[in-house]
């Protein structure tokens, strides 16, 4: 399979700076996949996970936000937050699944404490989602 340069840089910094062969991330639309050859494009990322194939072997990492850019064959990964599957601290990521829950539970909640639960959620089961994919070997 044919590689290709892919960069993840977020506001703390380059998190990988290499070849890939094929990055599938999941964009506000829906999933996108990126091969060698992709044409250019700019897509906005969702909250979800990121499947790279890297060196041979599947990657994962939790994305959240951000831009996807294809430029002359190089592709650049900018979210807002990346965590790689087994940096996740799954119990931490429980956790707060569980303070959003909680959040959301209560009765007298504003539109932008709901909106921020709803969110605090995703994220968390996103989290929780890509470290137990990442523990499938």
């Amino acid at each position: 399979m044919t590689a290709f340069p892919l960069q993840i840089v977020t506001p703390d910094g380059l998190i990988f700076d290499g070849m890939a062969e094929e990055i599938v991330v999941r964009t506000t639309t829906g999933d996108m996949g990126v091969m060698a050859g992709h044409i250019n494009c700019v897509a906005p990322l969702g909250m979800g996970r990121a499947t790279m194939i890297i060196d041979g072997q599947k990657k994962y990492g939790a994305c959240i936000g951000g831009i996807l850019s294809v430029l002359d064959g190089t592709v650049r990964l900018v979210p807002t937050t990346f965590e790689w599957a087994d940096a996740i601290d799954a119990e931490r990521a429980q956790r707060a699944a569980e303070r959003a829950k909680a959040a959301l539970a209560e009765k007298n909640i504003s539109q932008e404490e709901l909106r921020l639960a709803e969110a605090r959620l995703k994220r968390a089961l996103v989290r929780m989602n890509v470290a137990d994919q990442g523990n499938i070997r």
